[in-house]
């Protein structure tokens, strides 16, 4: 696998095998496409006791959407789920992996605590698992370039259709 550069992530969304949207041509970088932070979050609700952690478990039951109407204040230890506002769509033959941004991080937001892999043909929003790991609330706003999407190419080819495949909601 390779990591595709600029001009052939240009070339890519020219050809279609990779579609942003929206997109503004400035989100491309050197070796990656900078996504933005959609306008809700889902914060994880007090529960009673542990949540079981089993293959049936759905992190619907124990979450509530948020508006970013007015920016959100993430606690330190605290991870609420974000969404991309692009919608990203990819290639069979291409996957990425969800990068974040080392000025966020150098404050102590990580981006996504484990789900990095965007599949390869996938076609939706992005779900972003945001975590303060600093001593330090942070105030989370809309719109803000989040992360970014590392594109690569597979070795053959597939279409992700698993739990998530359809996902256009945080």
């Amino acid at each position: 696998m390779s990591v595709l550069t600029r001009e052939v992530l240009l070339k890519e969304l020219e050809a279609g095998s990779i579609e942003i949207d929206p997109l503004d041509e400035s989100q491309v970088g050197p070796a990656s496409i900078d996504l933005t932070l959609g306008d809700e979050i889902r914060t994880i609700q007090p529960h009673p006791g542990a949540i079981d952690i089993v293959e049936g478990t759905d992190y619907r039951d124990h979450t509530e959407v948020v508006s970013l109407a007015t920016p959100y204040v993430l606690h330190p230890g605290e991870t609420i789920h974000g969404i991309t506002r692009e919608r990203v769509r990819l290639a069979p033959t291409l996957c990425a992996f969800l990068e974040g941004r080392s000025r966020y991080a150098r404050l102590g937001l990580m981006i996504h605590v484990t789900s990095a892999l965007v599949q390869p043909g996938v076609d939706n929003r992005q779900v972003l698992e945001l975590s303060n790991v600093s001593s330090q609330p942070l105030r989370i706003h809309k719109g803000v370039r989040i992360c970014q999407l590392v594109v690569m190419r597979a070795e053959g080819s597939a279409v992700y259709r698993g739990r998530f495949a359809s996902q256009l909601e945080v």
